[in-house]
């Protein structure tokens, strides 16, 4: 139901996003492993719980896992879909070193944020 408060733009969003899907960090074990694309890079986040997490995929900012707090996605304003990681939106994550970092769009080709072993985080 679109919320008679927000924007018929927001409320597109919101509705878009549920189509696309995505993933709620909340909703993963601890140790989880997600593997995201976007237009530029291919990231991998393993999940701390509480909105923490290790990621790695960018060559500038994370090229080695490095801990963040992701805060959620994004449509490219200042509504944040919290601890959510979602197709067509833009991911946010706070850097201990850059601060703010937001991604580039995440690729909606295919189911492409895929839960992976955590027997790969070596855990």
């Amino acid at each position: 139901m679109p919320h008679p408060a927000f924007s018929d733009e927001v409320n597109r969003n919101i509705a878009q996003s549920e189509i696309e899907g995505g993933v709620c960090l909340d909703k993963l074990s601890e140790g989880a492993v997600l593997q995201v694309e976007t237009q530029h890079h291919w990231y991998t986040i393993v999940n701390r719980s509480g909105g923490d997490a290790l990621i790695s995929g960018h060559p500038n900012y994370c090229p080695e896992p490095v801990p963040v707090r992701i805060a959620g996605s994004t449509w490219g304003g200042f509504m944040l879909k919290l601890r959510y990681i979602g197709r067509g939106m833009h991911v946010e994550f706070c850097h201990p070193t850059y601060h703010t970092i937001t991604t580039s769009r995440v690729v909606e080709s295919g189911p492409r944020l895929e839960r992976t072993s955590p027997a790969l985080n070596g855990a």
